[in-house]
């Protein structure tokens, strides 16, 4: 894979994440991917992912860890001075974080949303950076970093920070970067219509991450409802890639009383083991 080919698939699948990563984390991934040879699915497809449908994979679950390390290196060597360490910011992202992988370990959780991932590989850490962007994102491998930008649109409601980190931790935990890698693809009709399929998986498992973590699948709604609401011009950087229309909304709604009912049936001991 050359310099610019690599280049191009980065631009395509960090999407909103490249505006929160300098030039330089950028470059330095590039060199990781072409350090590994991530010029193709190594054990083609692995299988049905969570939107059922079979995924291409360019990075086995150790390369992911190891392109999500370089780049969490990277975040740290930009932003290290501006770190948040204490504060109630601080401590709502690393409590929303954890409660949200929690769930994501649940096995039956897994089973009932098809989700597939080697828990040896995931180093969940959870970082915050003081920074005006409103911005997370969750690497390959578990890194997970917020900008408390955010916090500007979800203020002190952990429901609705918990549906922003739960999307997030599910573009993660369903390879989706790993997945567009592989199929090297760039904005066209094409990259972009599969963007939006797994925008919609990361949707779909995050709900029920954060149904399962012990929060409100409802504040997912209203975030989006809000961002909406806002309108005219264009979206934080987060939502730079899915925009909070009509057809999204429909869809949450229609899958929160599904993650409710998975709730209560796992509650209840009526999901496989």
């Amino acid at each position: 894979m050359g310099r610019w080919e690599a280049d191009s698939n980065m631009r395509a699948h960090w999407s909103h994440r490249a505006a929160a990563l300098a030039a330089g984390v950028i470059a330095s991934v590039v060199l990781v991917l072409v350090a590994l040879g991530c010029g193709g699915a190594p054990g083609g497809a692995t299988g049905e992912g969570p939107g059922h449908r079979a995924q291409y994979l360019a990075l086995t679950p150790a390369q992911e860890l190891s392109l999500g390390r370089q780049a969490y290196e990277e975040v740290l060597g930009k932003y290290r001075s501006r770190i948040v360490r204490d504060g109630k910011e601080a401590e709502a992202v690393k409590d929303v974080g954890q409660r949200i992988v929690k769930a994501a370990e649940i096995k039956p959780l897994q089973k009932e949303i098809n989700l597939h991932f080697d828990e040896r590989y995931m180093e969940w850490q959870f970082t915050l950076i003081d920074d005006r962007q409103v911005n997370a994102f969750c690497l390959p491998g578990g890194k997970v970093v917020v900008f408390t930008g955010l916090f500007r649109i979800v203020g002190d409601r952990k429901d609705e920070l918990a549906a922003v980190l739960a999307h997030e931790i599910g573009h993660a935990l369903a390879h989706h970067a790993s997945e567009r890698i592989n199929r090297g693809e760039g904005k066209g009709l094409g990259g972009l219509a599969f963007e939006r399929s797994q925008e919609s998986e990361a949707d779909h498992i995050g709900l029920f991450l954060m149904t399962f973590a012990g929060f409100n699948p409802e504040a997912a709604i209203r975030l989006w409802e809000d961002m909406a609401k806002r309108g005219g011009g264009s979206p934080p950087e987060i939502f730079s890639d899915h925009p909070s229309d009509a057809r999204r909304v429909a869809q949450m709604r229609e899958w929160v009383p599904q993650a409710e009912a998975a709730l209560k049936a796992y509650k209840e001991g009526r999901i496989a083991q």
